[in-house]
């Protein structure tokens, strides 16, 4: 099998082309050829060391992944060779709540990922593709569309007609401008650009805010709803934004906690969160019944990922690049086969 590596240390000049003997599968495991497997910004902080620098090396990164099964060991029952199947992000969370033992069972660190041609997996960590997406399209959901359907629908109790504030146009925040407008809700987004509010806009999102040109988002975002402030938000940056996040949102509205974009440590104003009786939830990607209740959705609708631009197998770390450049609008895939 053909696989990526880290290797040797940290950094995208530490990613490296390999060959490993093809796995065969034991009791109850799938062999997977992966078709396609999309990048998240944990993948980036992973291979650059800044998710987890005690991380074991070598290891295969990304989380996501969407392929073919060709193969099953003894005793699988839930999928057959030729099925379209998806990598589970957290192979051992199937409902609940988490665990330390699910927070282990993650892909892409600490256990090897889906930047290979092939992938080896428990049977209870494979969701079937949904039939009317692609590979490319399939290898999005794992953590980014399941992230934002986590923060939404499982956890936030979305309501149609409800106010959702969305930063930037990454992967999860367009898949939940997606899921919002699916569902019936209003949405805000801010971006740097005015040239992907516009295309913001066109997927549905009812006003986008530059924060660039109006710094005091948070202010408009408010303003926009009619002083009252938003039900939710899905905040990706971490601490330079989540001061921020809690004066838009309403009383009693909710602040879902996915990213780090700006940075993971800073002090946290509890004064807002106790007065404005905020819920602020953290988001860890989502369990099997989550995901497969999202794919239900996507069906459904007939909901297809925002796919900004495939590379080719080859070109791996400049999937990386392209994605640390921030120039995305939705998702970076990788086609690997």
């Amino acid at each position: 099998m053909k696989a990526y590596e880290i290797r040797d240390g940290f950094g995208l000049d530490k990613l490296v082309s390999c060959e490993r003997p093809d796995p065969v599968p034991g009791p109850f495991q799938v062999r997977v050829r992966v078709k396609a497997t999309s990048l998240n910004y944990r993948d980036l902080m992973m291979v650059e060391g800044r998710y987890n620098p005690k991380q074991k090396l070598p290891l295969v990164p990304n989380s996501d992944g969407a392929g073919v099964v060709d193969a099953v060991g003894p005793g699988v029952t839930r999928v057959k060779p030729g099925d379209r199947v998806m990598g589970l992000f957290a192979q051992t969370w199937l409902a609940g709540e988490p665990s330390r033992a699910v927070q282990a069972s993650t892909l892409g660190g600490p256990n090897d990922g889906a930047l290979a041609d092939t992938m080896l997996l428990h049977e209870d960590g494979v969701v079937l593709t949904p039939p009317h997406l692609s590979d490319e399209e399939a290898s999005t959901l794992p953590c980014a569309a399941l992230t934002a359907w986590s923060a939404l629908v499982t956890h936030g109790g979305l309501k149609a007609g409800d106010t959702v504030l969305l930063q930037g146009t990454g992967g999860v925040s367009i898949f939940a401008l997606q899921l919002a407008r699916m569902m019936g809700a209003r949405v805000l987004l801010t971006s740097s650009r005015e040239d992907k509010l516009e295309r913001a806009r066109a997927l549905g999102a009812h006003e986008g805010i530059n924060y660039v040109t109006t710094p005091d988002w948070d202010k408009a975002a408010r303003s926009l709803t009619g002083g009252v402030g938003v039900d939710h938000v899905v905040e990706v940056g971490g601490a330079g934004t989540m001061e921020k996040s809690l004066r838009a949102v309403r009383l009693g509205g909710t602040v879902s906690v996915i990213g780090v974009l700006s940075g993971g440590a800073g002090a946290l104003p509890l004064t807002p969160i106790l007065m404005g009786n905020l819920r602020v939830q953290g988001i860890f990607v989502g369990h099997r019944q989550s995901f497969e209740a999202l794919n239900r959705a996507l069906t459904l609708h007939g909901v297809r990922p925002v796919v900004d631009r495939v590379f080719p197998f080859s070109e791996a770390r400049a999937a990386f690049e392209h994605l640390k450049s921030g120039a995305h609008f939705g998702k970076v895939v990788i086609r690997v086969e």
